[in-house]
């Protein structure tokens, strides 16, 4: 829990992005539990359930600022596959963000690669908030609890 502390609630990167972050890591490893988890924490750091439900379309959506659609899509890359990630995305980073700033991303990334694989493997059972509001918000564009239901 200090970790979880530490990477989203701590340091100068916007909560709302960290979260998006976190989200959208969580749909690249496919884990239904985080993401309902994120699209909650999205929601209470004021994401729009718009804004929550266009993270597929991040790069279209006027709803994302340029700084938001880097940090997505590094996010998207690294939590499909690592060295998906390349120079040009941390290029792009370092267009909006300080160093210390990318180590937040990066950070929030490496953290939810633990928890989705954590929470995937382990089938761990979702609570009725997380649910409602993932049903709200991402449940339109195709979300599911499936074996954590």
């Amino acid at each position: 829990m200090a970790l979880n502390q530490a990477v989203l609630y701590e340091g100068t990167v916007p909560h709302e992005t960290k979260m998006l972050v976190s989200l959208a890591s969580s749909y690249a490893s496919g884990c239904l539990y985080c993401q309902s988890h994120m699209a909650n924490l999205s929601s209470i750091y004021k994401a729009s359930d718009e804004k929550i439900a266009a993270l597929w379309n991040f790069e279209e959506s006027e709803l994302f600022t340029p700084a938001e659609r880097a940090a997505v899509r590094l996010a998207l890359k690294a939590a499909k596959q690592p060295n998906e990630a390349t120079q040009a995305d941390f290029d792009a980073l370092k267009e909006h963000f300080d160093d210390g700033q990318i180590v937040e991303i990066v950070a929030s990334i490496a953290l939810f690669g633990y928890l989705n694989r954590w929470n995937d493997t382990m089938a761990t059972e979702l609570e009725p908030l997380a649910v409602e509001v993932a049903e709200r918000t991402i449940g339109p564009v195709g979300w599911e609890p499936g074996k954590h239901g």
